[in-house]
């Protein structure tokens, strides 16, 4: 039975010595694990227990007794109370070195292996203003429109003037949009009634072009003042290229519908990666950060040693980016992805790109992969880029069975890259190195890019 040396409700000094996935502090009393939101490494802390589970507790800061050497003031004076920067407040070198250091934790708590080479985590020369896409939440509070970003945990909506982690240019779309709704009284959608009109505003922004493309998330169809909305948007900002409505009537958490109206302009813009360009339409996914993805992709080119003579095989292939930027120094590329619409911007950005030596197959990796096995593909390098719950058993097996040389894994969560790392260890492929990546500056998440071989 564990001992649990606290009690909920009562106040207690503590050491914070890490963060978590989420960007919360953790400390240990009596080797008992406490999460504690704002928290940073080297914190002395005075908290108090809110919640007692069997393996951990959460606390609150009620005083900060010593501060971190690490501990700053954030640049966003609401990164507080945003869910977006979860670190904001700690020294980015630090950053970088805790996101190496749960890197190399979670490969040697989680994956059992050893003498794995994780390097120095590759951050950004100036680390704020690098996302090419916003989503900002609409609501109402106090009687006034709030546009911004939901406060960690919840669904309130912290209002924002400026966020230091996007593109500049979306300060001036919310300063529109806040006018517009509340001139007209425009209807903003309650999440527990179900009612209201404007439920979203999604942003994206070429940093190649500038081109920028505005999405109108609404319950219905209708959407009032389009034709004032349109107008101030493209007066104010002339390099708007495409605004876009999209229905989503469902009561849901998920952002956006699949039916989707131009207001104004084209259905998509076009954004770069290195020299490739790719078509982004509303229900695209691409990169948020430009400049990092650039180098993330580089690693993966790295990792894979083509020399023009190999077979390639990407899971998970999405828009076929990594698909396409392998391509050029591939034999032959086949990318499998389970989502149609992702497929046909894959095979759109193939034409768009004149690289006739990559295929496209849609459906399920652990199905599809085997048809191609019997059919006589042989793959001398897979890349492998799942979400963040990772692959399921059923891929990895599939690519052992595949039985290429290497073995080029992408991850946006390191807990779930050490479990499948593990499992391909054990399927006869060795972890030789892991290069972690910051995609996303001031908040906890960190990208990787791991090389595996064949064991011979």
């Amino acid at each position: 039975m564990v001992n649990i040396p606290l009690e909920e409700g009562k106040k207690y000094i503590l050491r914070i010595k890490d963060i978590g996935e989420s960007g919360e502090g953790i400390g240990k009393i009596e080797g008992f694990t406490i999460f504690v939101r704002g928290g940073i490494p080297e914190d002395k802390v005075l908290i108090e227990i809110t919640k007692v589970k069997k393996n951990y507790a959460l606390g609150q800061i009620v005083e900060i007794k010593e501060k971190s050497p690490y501990r700053i003031d954030p640049a966003c004076p609401l990164a507080h109370e945003c869910g977006g920067c979860q670190i904001q407040n700690i020294d980015y070198t630090k950053q970088l070195e805790l996101k190496k250091n749960r890197v190399s934790s979670d490969i040697e708590r989680i994956g059992k292996l050893e003498n794995v080479l994780v390097h120095d985590t590759l951050g950004m020369d100036n680390p704020f203003n690098y996302r090419n896409k916003a989503q900002f939440p609409v609501g109402i509070g106090g009687g006034k429109t709030l546009i911004g970003f939901y406060k960690q945990g919840t669904h309130e909506i912290v209002s924002i003037d400026e966020c230091k982690i996007q593109h500049g240019i979306n300060d001036k779309i919310v300063e529109i949009f806040k006018e517009i709704i509340d001139k007209n009284k425009i209807p903003v959608y309650d999440e527990k009634t179900g009612r209201g009109i404007i439920r979203h505003i999604l942003t994206r922004v070429s940093y190649t072009s500038g081109d920028i493309m505005v999405v109108i998330i609404t319950k219905g169809k209708e959407l009032p003042f389009k034709d004032e909305i349109v107008s101030k948007l493209t007066q104010g900002i002339p390099k708007i290229k495409s605004i876009i409505q999209n229905i989503n009537p469902k009561k849901t958490n998920v952002v956006m519908g699949r039916e989707c109206k131009t207001l104004h302009g084209e259905d998509k813009i076009i954004d770069y990666i290195g020299d490739l360009k790719f078509e982004i339409s509303p229900l695209s996914f691409f990169q948020v950060n430009p400049f990092q993805t650039k180098i993330l992709y580089d690693k993966v080119l790295e990792y894979a040693k083509l020399t023009g003579n190999e077979t390639l095989v990407d899971i998970y292939c999405g828009i076929g980016t990594i698909s396409l930027f392998l391509a050029k120094q591939a034999k032959k590329v086949y990318g499998i992805e389970v989502i149609e619409a992702a497929i046909e911007d894959a095979k759109k950005n193939a034409r768009l790109n004149n690289l006739n030596n990559v295929e496209f197959f849609l459906g399920k990796a652990e199905e599809v992969a085997p048809k191609l096995y019997k059919k006589g593909l042989r793959a001398d390098v897979v890349v492998v880029d799942p979400p963040r719950k990772g692959c399921d058993r059923e891929v990895l097996e599939t690519i052992a069975m595949m039985n290429p040389k290497r073995v080029v894994y992408v991850s946006c969560k390191p807990s779930t890259l050490a479990r499948d790392l593990k499992i391909l260890d054990e399927l006869g492929y060795k972890t030789i190195e892991v290069q972690p990546v910051d995609m996303f500056p001031h908040t906890a998440h960190v990208e990787c890019c791991s090389l595996l071989t064949r064991k011979e």
